[in-house]
This record gives structure tokens, C-alpha cells and sequence, in this order.
């Protein structure tokens, strides 16, 4: 004769325990600005921008914010793996005055401190890019000299803005511009540039994404891109990686300093703004 029938529960709680659930452990990822990932719950992805009271807002490819909750484990995907994000942890304390901070540009931090009005020169980039990529840097350094930088938007606008400009006695013009080798568009374009007021330097690089060292993205170099592609399209094609955009925003971040650009991009910067800081 078989045993009494085991009594089945029907309430809420009577179903099947998912012991996969109960037993999944979930690694942890840090947060910093421009990784990119994807929550689970919505299937959101994007880049992160910013965290605050419990809280990550992931900008999507079309730059759209989104605020999403953190906390609940393995909420996240990052690289395809569920992971839980995490705050950084809080930052050291400041260094005693033996060793004084710097910041990004290499510049002592103490000496950079305050910002002075903005100066009438200016310092011109080809886009926006490259005006994200000197704020990240050098931004300490132009804030404190009052240096203001606007994009150029490309090299073919660079005659009209200089006379636009106007340069003179205290109204210096720096310009920084891509890909600026014997024989190219760029060097005859700022061949043309005769004022002694006004500055033009670059670096070898068709874009200024490739001035930024490659393993800060875990590559041994940049992928080649065909003739007649756009760089940041074909090289986001050849990784598989998401859209420029959102590509962009996760390189950035993991710009720390100087030391991970490359030094034509770092020495043309340095002396542009030693240019247009000079007294007159």
C-alpha cells in the first residue's frame, strides 16, 4: 500500500522555488562615465553619464537620457554578462603638500585651482570631439587661463573664421587641427593662414580618436579603415562595436591624462595654449 499523498500548497508561495535564481551570484562592475550597458529590465543600452542617490542615467544612441535604478543584482549587462553596478568607491585623500596633486594635463592642481575671466583669444578645434577630448585634459589648465574653446566644425571653414575673428594685439587665435602632414588638404589649407596673431598646429591623425592610445580600449592598435569610409564608422564596423556616438562617450572615459594621447596631439596642445597666453 503506498503512503499518504504529500499535501500540496496552492497559495502564492506553493509553486516550484527557482533554485537557479536562489542560487545565481552575480559579479560586480564600477561604475565610470562611458561605460556602456544595457538593463536587463528594460533593455535600455547606452553609455553611463552619471549616478547619484541610487540612481545611473545611460544615454542611449540617439543621446536620450535614461534614469535607472541600481541596487537589485545583476540588473546590469555589461559585455553580454549580467553583472551588478556598483559606486566607485570614495576618493583618497587629498595628497600632503610634499607631493601636490595634479591634474589630467600633468599641471599642478594647487596653481590651477581658480578661473580668471575668459580671454578675448581663443583656441579653435576641427569639432566637437576633439573640444570633449581638451576638456577632459586640459580643462583645469584652460579654465584657470581663461581660454575658451570652440569648434571649427572642419578645416575648409578655417580662412573664414580667422578673418571672422579678427586677430590682433591681445586677441590671439590658436587653431588645432587633425591630420596635418606634408602633401594633405590641411597643410595647404593652413598654409594660407599669413597673421602673425594666429597659431596652427596638429597632429598626424586622420581623426582624433586614433590620437588616444588604442589599449586604453584593450586593442594592440587601431583597426585600418578602406579609402573613402569615415573613420569613427569604420572602425566602430570593424570592432562590432555599437554607434559612434555611444562608442565615443565609452573612449573618452577611459581617457585618464595626457599619458594616453598621443604626444604629437599633447605637444600641439601645449604649445597652442602657451601661444595664446602669451602677453602681447
Amino acid at each position: 500500500m503506498s503512503g499518504p499523498t504529500p499535501r500540496r500548497n496552492d497559495g502564492i508561495l506553493g509553486g516550484p522555488v527557482d533554485l537557479d535564481r536562489r542560487t545565481t551570484s552575480y559579479g560586480t562592475t564600477t561604475l565610470v562615465v562611458g561605460l556602456v550597458v544595457e538593463h536587463r529590465g528594460s533593455g535600455t543600452v547606452g553609455a553611463v553619464r552619471s549616478w547619484a542617490k541610487g540612481f545611473v542615467v545611460v544615454v542611449d544612441r540617439n543621446d536620450a537620457p535614461h534614469r535607472l535604478p541600481l541596487g537589485e543584482p545583476g540588473a546590469f549587462r555589461v559585455d553580454g554578462r549580467p553583472t551588478t553596478l556598483v559606486v566607485p568607491a570614495p576618493a583618497p585623500a587629498p595628497a600632503p603638500a610634499s607631493a601636490p596633486a595634479q591634474t589630467a594635463s600633468g599641471s599642478i592642481a594647487a596653481a590651477r585651482a581658480t578661473a580668471r575671466t575668459a580671454r578675448a583669444s581663443r583656441l579653435l578645434v576641427e569639432g566637437l570631439h576633439d573640444a570633449e577630448l581638451l576638456e577632459k585634459v586640459w580643462g583645469d589648465d584652460l579654465r584657470h587661463e581663461g581660454v575658451v574653446v570652440e569648434p571649427l566644425h572642419g578645416i575648409d571653414h578655417l580662412l573664414d573664421a580667422v578673418a571672422a575673428f579678427a586677430p590682433g594685439p591681445g586677441r590671439r587665435l590658436g587653431v588645432l587641427v587633425d591630420h596635418l602632414v606634408a602633401g594633405s588638404k590641411e597643410e595647404r589649407i593652413a598654409a594660407l593662414v599669413r597673421d602673425p596673431h594666429v597659431c596652427v598646429r596638429g597632429h598626424r591623425f586622420v581623426d582624433v580618436w586614433s590620437a588616444v592610445d588604442p589599449r586604453r580600449m584593450g586593442l594592440d592598435a587601431w583597426p585600418e579603415v578602406p579609402l573613402g569610409t569615415a573613420w569613427k564608422d569604420g572602425v566602430c564596423a570593424a570592432l562590432g562595436a555599437e554607434e559612434p556616438p555611444v562608442f565615443w562617450r565609452r573612449l573618452l572615459g577611459s581617457v585618464r591624462s595626457y599619458a594616453d594621447l598621443d604626444p604629437s596631439l599633447v605637444g600641439a596642445v601645449e604649445e597652442l595654449i602657451d601661444f595664446v597666453t602669451a602677453e602681447d
